[in-house]
Formats: structure tokens, sequence, C-alpha cells
């Protein structure tokens, strides 16, 4: 923790987890003590937060009046990289989930969930839409209440693609932007520390920022450069919370899908 190896301090967290909830009554001051402070923790990066679009100003002005308009076009290509990759995973990874496991059609699927999806871009939480979205996914995809009010809760907890998609890109943003090559085994480090990061991010507006500061401290690379990307991340949490909410949704119809072939299995038996 010293020297601040975020990658295993990931690991020693996890283990640290599986031994509160293995041993629960007896480390439960522990745990509460652990729960309380992550809610200082998340008061104080609120709070520094209302402050954060006036030093983005500053950051942003600086730039373009030292580079010009090519430091617009970079964050312009950075947006679009993305976006694309947000699209691309939506679309290959969620719709084949619905196609090819769930044996539905994913055009049915996204029209569909669209209402939750609406909710989760304006709010960038996926806590906050969760009421929304279980409710769309019982009423609109047939998913069981059973079914929905565990899976979806989890996913909202755990499964948080779209922002380690995004800490991997701006990394790799990050990186270029200071002139720094990372090698084949810093690349993998990347990958690996932004999906065990994503994991443990809360379902907040923003979190994905402060999760991003681990990831880069894990390659070596300056936490300064997260000033590069908060100016437009606002934009990029609302996409990306609409595609982790919708991820849910679809493992949640694969789920009820073959919850119901071995109901139907139980009673041909």
């Amino acid at each position: 923790m010293t020297e601040g190896n975020m990658l295993q301090i990931i690991v020693f967290a996890v283990f640290v987890g599986l031994a509160l909830t293995t041993l629960k009554e007896k480390t439960a001051g522990l745990l509460k003590l652990m729960e309380q402070g992550n809610e200082v923790m998340m008061y104080l990066v609120g709070v520094v937060m209302k402050f954060a679009p006036y030093g983005t100003f500053a950051l942003i002005a600086t730039a373009v009046g030292s580079q010009g308009f090519s430091a617009m076009k970079a964050m312009g290509a950075y947006m679009l990289v993305i976006l694309a990759a947000l699209a691309i995973h939506a679309a290959i990874t969620y719709g084949g989930t619905i196609a090819f496991l769930a044996k539905k059609n994913p055009i049915w699927f996204f029209k569909k969930f669209a209402p939750a999806m609406t909710v989760a871009f304006s709010t960038s939480s996926s806590t906050a839409t969760l009421p929304v979205s279980m409710e769309v996914a019982q009423k609109e995809l047939g998913v069981p209440k059973s079914i929905s009010s565990f899976v979806q809760p989890l996913g909202a907890t755990i499964n948080m693609d779209g922002t380690a998609i995004m800490q991997g890109v701006a990394t790799m943003f990050i990186a270029q932007a200071y002139g720094i090559d990372l090698t084949a085994i810093e690349l993998a480090t990347v990958v690996l520390t932004a999906v065990l990061a994503s994991i443990g991010t809360a379902g907040v507006p923003g979190v994905g920022l402060i999760m991003l500061a681990m990831v880069l401290s894990s390659v070596g690379l300056p936490v300064a450069g997260i000033g590069l990307v908060i100016g437009i991340d606002r934009l990029l949490d609302m996409t990306r919370t609409a595609i982790n909410i919708s991820g849910d949704a679809a493992c949640a119809v694969y789920v009820a899908e073959t919850e119901g072939k071995r109901d139907i299995r139980k009673q041909e038996a």
C-alpha cells in the first residue's frame, strides 16, 4: 500500500472481502467500519467533484492555448473510440447473448429495454436506475421477479463493462499524451486492473474516474492525466451506464430462458 501497487492491493482486498463474508458476525464491527469509511470517502469525493468543472475548464483552456485545436481533435478521437467500443460491445456481446443463448431477437430486446436505458443515460447511475430497469425487465422482457431481483442488483454492483472499456482506452490515451510507450506486460496489467477495478466500482456518477487513478498507478502513469479526460467524461459516463444496465438485463433474460427450460424438463420428468 505504501508503494502504491494497486493490482496487489486489489487482490488483497478481494481476500479480505472473502474473509469478512466467511466470518460474518465475528467481523461485523470491522465490516461496518469499512462501509462507513467508504461512505465518508464518497462524500468527500462528491464535494471535490462539485469544484471539478472549474478545474476542468482551466485544464482544457491550457491545453487548447498551448497546443491549439489539435488537442480538441485528440479529445474527439478519444470520445469516438470509446463510443465505438461501447456500441460494438453492446451489439456483439449483449446482442449475441440474446440471440444465441436466450434465443431472442436482439432488436426486440433493445427496443423493449430502451426506456430503462434512457433513464440510465440521464442519471449516469446504475444504482439509481435499478428500480426502473427491473420493472422494464419484468413487464416488457418477461423476466420473472425472482430472477430479476437477484440478477439485476448483482449486475449493478459487479457488471461494469462500460467502465472497464473507458479505463482501458483512457489509459492508452493518457500514455500517448505523455509520450509514454506501454510494454505488453503493462498492457496486460491495464486490462487486468481495469476489469478488477470495474467490478468494485460503485454505481454512482463519475466514480469511474476514481477507479481510473488505480489503473494509471498500476503502470506508473501520472494520475494528473485524468484532467485530460475529465471534461468530457460526463457524456461518456451517461453512455456507459446505459450499456452496463443493458448487460444486466441481457443476463437476466438468458437466466430466465434457461430456468424456463429447466422447469419444462421437470414437468416432463
